[in-house]
C-alpha cells in the first residue's frame, strides 16, 4: 500500500524491458512499452476527473492560502467528487481527511513523504481532522512479514509520519492490528457483504492461490472512509464527508468503496490523487522500499544521498558534453529535474533550471548538485524532527481520544 540514466556507463549496464501494457494496481506499478506511465490513459481507464485550473483557484479562494506546489504543478492531478466536497464545505459542512501507509520498511523514502506533505497542507489549510491508517495487517499478509515485525514497523513508521508536522489536536493515527474492532469492524462487515468474490477478483486481480486474508482485506482499507468507524471522533454520525489524498494506484480500493457506500446508507468518499514519485532509475514505475538503490530514504546520510543521485539518478542529458551542449537535456525523462519539480518550492528558480538545463547550458553534474543539496537539507530537517518524536508522542497520536477542537 498505503530507470537508469542513459549515460554511457548505464547504457553498458543494460536496461530492464518494460511490459507491453502498463500495470497499475495497489501492489504493482510498471510503465508500458514506452517506459513511462500514461496518466491520460489512467484517467480514462479509472474514470477519474482531471483537476482543473478553476478547481485549484477555488481551493485557494476557500482556504485563503496559496495552493501547494503539488497542486500547481499537477503532482496531484485527478479527483473524484472534489467539486462536490468543496460545495458542501462552502456551505458550512466540514469534512475529514483519511490517508494511510503500509509499513513494509524500517523508514520512509522520499516518495512516501509526498502524500503526507500534501495531506499536512490540506489539514492546515482547511483546518480539519485527519485519520491515518497503518495497514500492518496488509503488509503481514502481502510481504510475508510476521505479525510482530509488522507491528514494530508500523510504530517506527508512525514516528516518521509524526515528524512531518501533523497537528496532534486534529490527527489520529492507528494501526489495524491495534484498532480494528467495534464500530470499525461492524463497517467492515457491512462493506464485505456487498462485494462478491467475483467482484473482488475483477477489481484487484486476486487468483485462486491467494489466501483468504488478501481477499478480505479491501474492506479494512474501505472502512476509514466512513466517519462512524471512529466513534471517539464522530460518534455515530454518517453525514461527515471524507476526502482521501492518495496515489492513483490506490484508486481500485475506493472505486469499490464508493460503489458500496450508498448501498449501506453512507456518503461516497471524495478522492484527490497523485502521480507516482519515480524511482531514481526512471519513470517506468514508482520508488520501492524493497530496493534501496531505487529510493532516497529519510534515514540516508548526506554521503549516501550524494552517491545515489550521482550513480543512479536517470539523466536526460547528452551522452557527451558536446551532444549535451548542442541538444540540451530531455526534461521529460530526467529524474533530477523531476525530483526538483516535486520539492523545489521556488517556481522562478525551477523555470530557470528548466531553461538552462533544457538548452544544454547547465550540465548534468550541475543539476544533480542542486538536487543533492535540496534533498540533503530536506532529509536532515526530517531527521532532526524525528529525533524529537518520543514514545509518549506516538502513544498520544495513536490513542483513540476525543478531539474537541478538530474543526476550525
Amino acid at each position: 500500500r498505503w530507470k537508469q540514466p542513459r549515460t554511457s556507463e548505464h547504457r553498458a549496464m543494460g536496461e530492464p524491458q518494460a511490459p507491453a501494457e502498463q500495470i497499475v494496481t495497489p501492489w504493482d506499478v510498471a510503465g508500458g512499452s514506452e517506459g513511462g506511465i500514461d496518466y491520460d490513459r489512467l484517467v480514462q481507464d479509472f474514470g477519474v476527473t482531471k483537476i482543473s485550473d478553476e478547481l485549484i483557484a477555488r481551493i485557494e479562494r476557500l482556504t485563503k492560502k496559496p495552493v501547494h506546489p503539488f497542486l500547481r504543478r499537477g503532482v496531484f492531478f485527478a479527483h473524484r467528487d472534489l467539486k462536490e466536497l468543496l460545495d458542501l464545505y462552502e456551505k458550512g459542512t466540514p469534512f475529514y481527511l483519511y490517508t494511510g501507509r503500509g509499513p513494509s520498511s524500517e523508514a520512509l523514502h522520499m516518495g512516501h513523504l509526498v502524500p503526507f506533505m500534501f495531506t499536512k497542507y490540506l489539514q492546515d489549510a482547511f483546518k480539519v481532522p485527519l485519520v491515518i491508517q497503518l495497514t500492518d495487517d496488509e503488509k503481514s499478509m502481502w510481504k510475508n512479514i510476521s505479525v510482530e515485525e509488522s507491528q514494530r514497523l508500523a510504530r517506527e513508521n508512525c514516528k516518521d509520519i509524526i515528524a512531518c508536522g501533523f497537528d496532534i489536536s486534529r490527527t489520529f493515527i492507528f494501526s489495524d492490528f491495534d484498532y480494528v474492532g467495534g464500530a470499525f469492524y461492524q463497517n467492515m462487515v457491512r462493506i464485505a457483504k456487498c462485494v462478491t468474490f467475483n467482484q473482488a477478483r475483477g477489481i484487484f486481480g486476486f487468483q485462486g492461490e491467494d489466501h483468504i486474508g488478501k481477499i478480505g482485506f479491501p474492506a479494512v482499507q474501505a472502512a476509514p472512509s466512513f466517519p462512524n468507524s471512529f466513534p471517539h471522533l464522530f460518534q455515530n454520525r454518517v453525514d461527515i464527508p471524507c476526502l482521501i489524498p492518495c496515489a492513483i494506484d490506490q484508486d481500485p480500493y475506493f472505486r469499490m468503496t464508493r460503489d458500496v457506500a450508498p448501498r449501506i446508507g453512507y456518503k461516497k468518499p471524495a478522492l484527490i490523487e497523485s502521480r507516482f514519485f519515480p524511482a531514481l532509475q526512471g519513470e517506468s514505475g514508482k520508488m520501492s522500499a524493497s530496493d534501496v538503490n531505487s529510493a532516497i530514504f529519510v534515514t540516508d546520510t548526506p554521503k549516501m544521498i550524494k552517491d545515489k543521485v550521482n550513480k543512479y539518478a536517470y539523466s536526460g542529458g547528452g551522452v557527451t558534453m558536446e551532444e549535451h551542449r548542442a541538444k540540451g537535456a530531455n526534461l521529460q525523462v530526467d529524474v533530477p529535474y523531476k525530483y526538483l519539480s516535486f520539492f523545489l518550492d521556488d517556481d522562478e528558480e525551477l523555470a530557470r533550471i528548466a531553461a538552462e538545463y533544457g538548452s544544454g547550458r547547465m550540465l548534468t553534474g550541475e543539476i544533480k548538485k542542486v538536487l543533492i543539496d535540496l534533498v540533503t537539507d530536506m532529509v536532515t530537517r526530517h531527521q532532526q524532527a524525528r529525533a524529537k518524536v518520543t514514545d509518549e508522542m506516538v502513544d498520544t497520536f495513536m490513542s483513540p481520544r476525543p478531539m474537541p477542537h478538530m474543526f476550525g
